[in-house]
């Protein structure tokens, strides 16, 4: 018969191997988890190149910065769009942190989101989803939670009005007969030319296939973060470019007022819909409100949103004329 004191120390010696078994296989969890972050590295004609694997594949100098999933994660995602999956919202269960990963990876090795520190990477995340929210959501004053918990409700235009079908592009993006192109997805795609562009960039049949982006919640991300890369014609910059700062203004774009920035972005998207009628326009400021509300929510502060009147675009000279635009005045996915 074994002695209490034996036993005790048999029992002792057990749990110091347990413990140690334990700690081992975190310690090899956490070597792996690092070793999967650690990104592989090359340096040409004397640049330095990464490849971080599945999130920002290819040689790209800013693969050697954080990426996206570094510094945003499910839970910010979630605190973002709290209100995305409430019984009232009209795009229950389609929206996630996945998609929008998978989407982004995409992209990351051409700047979004990695283009700097971390930092700049957080701001300009906050940025592109500050637009995306804005543009998706079935908030309002009185509603639960406030107005801005509301981004990604929607995925598409509830009821539309027309089919935005425009003949004039009959030989580059001919309608398919019975096809409606009005908005859908994250940013919201109008129009039979701008499904037939997007879907050529996303190598996706859009203009045969429009619901695709109400459908696959990835693409409908990749058409968002493409066309927020995308300088929407020549001599006009992407929204990524005037927000990071990458834009540098001419004389002419100093004289309209157009400096990089947030402001700027909204400029790029969304040109003389928004821009140079004053401080009053709803739709500007809701973009604007959007995005300091998600930078506070990311634990970054919207004191970091730089001066205010970069904020917005309400005496900046629009790019262009809504006719380059993706969305008619006034419409959103809730329309």
């Amino acid at each position: 018969m074994v002695s209490k004191p034996l036993l005790f120390l048999l029992l002792l010696a057990l749990a110091l191997v347990v413990f140690q078994t334990k700690s081992l296989a975190n310690a090899e969890d956490s070597e792996s988890s690092s070793s999967a972050k650690k990104p592989l590295v090359k340096i040409v004609k004397g640049k330095k190149l990464c490849d971080k694997g599945w999130e920002c594949k290819g040689w790209s100098e800013y693969c050697c910065n954080h990426t996206i999933s570094d510094f945003f994660e499910t839970y910010q995602f979630e605190n973002l769009f709290s209100k995305r999956n409430s019984p009232v919202a009209h795009a229950v269960g389609f929206w996630d942190y996945r998609s929008f990963i998978t989407a982004a990876a995409e992209y990351q090795p051409l700047g979004f989101g990695t283009a700097g520190e971390k930092l700049q990477g957080m701001k300009e995340v906050a940025a592109f989803l500050g637009h995306v929210g804005s543009k998706t959501s079935c908030g309002y004053g009185v509603a639960t939670g406030g107005p801005l918990a509301w981004g990604l409700c929607y995925n598409k235009e509830m009821s539309p009005d027309q089919l935005y079908c425009d003949d004039y592009y009959k030989l580059t993006y001919p309608c398919t007969p019975g096809v409606s192109y009005h908005g859908r997805g994250a940013l919201p795609v109008y129009w039979n030319y701008n499904y037939g562009q997007t879907g050529e960039a996303l190598k996706a049949d859009l203009l045969s296939h429009p619901e695709y982006l109400e459908n696959n919640a990835t693409l409908a991300f990749q058409a968002a973060i493409w066309r927020w890369m995308t300088p929407p014609k020549k001599h006009i910059p992407s929204a990524h470019d005037v927000f990071i700062g990458k834009w540098k203004p001419t004389k002419n774009d100093t004289a309209a007022k157009r400096s990089p920035g947030f402001g700027a972005t909204i400029n790029v998207l969304y040109g003389d819909q928004m821009c140079n009628s004053g401080f009053d326009n709803d739709e500007m400021n809701n973009i604007v409100s959007h995005y300091l509300y998600y930078l506070d929510l990311m634990g970054v502060g919207r004191e970091e949103a730089g001066p205010h009147e970069t904020l917005s675009c309400a005496d900046q000279e629009p790019f262009s004329s809504s006719s380059s635009s993706s969305a008619p005045p006034s419409s959103g996915s809730s329309s």
